[in-house]
């Protein structure tokens, strides 16, 4: 329909639309660019404190004797539990946003990706990965304790 034939409410229905459509790619771009800047943090963070490749971690933890294999490992689950508790912390603010601002399909489609129950299930679930990775790392320092004597 050509601009000068549309009725007013007509115009402000469309106007309306195009001001959340540039409000929601806004919402979702500063989002997208602030999981990339903490990512990136976590993952430099979780390298300086000991984070292993899969291989070092596959041989260390077959042959973990000395106090000293314990300490990188129990370092190696602390790293992973920070990632995860980072994880968890930006699916909660996701699930923040959802919650502020819900897409139109949160009704029709209860756990799909951009809803906020999806981001608390997600959140929840690193925050019990967090969990039992602290616990294998104290572990692992127990170990460390005894191996060290």
């Amino acid at each position: 329909m050509h601009a000068l034939a549309m009725s007013y409410k007509e115009k402000e229905k469309a106007r309306m639309w195009r001001l959340f459509s540039y409000s929601l790619c806004g919402t979702v771009s500063a989002l997208a660019v602030l999981t990339i800047v903490i990512s990136a943090g976590q993952l430099l963070a979780a390298d300086s404190k000991g984070l292993l490749s899969k291989s070092e971690l596959k041989q260390l933890v077959a042959k973990a004797r000395t106090a000293e294999d314990h300490l990188k490992l129990a370092r190696h689950y602390s790293a992973k539990a920070a990632e995860h508790e980072a994880e968890a912390q930006e699916h909660e603010a996701l699930a923040a946003e959802y919650r502020r601002s819900p897409p139109t399909p949160a009704a029709k489609q209860p756990m799909s990706g951009r809803t906020a129950e999806h981001c608390e299930y997600f959140a929840k679930h690193c925050r019990n990965a967090a969990k039992e990775l602290r616990a294998m790392a104290a572990m692992h320092e127990e170990q460390a304790q005894k191996a060290g004597k």
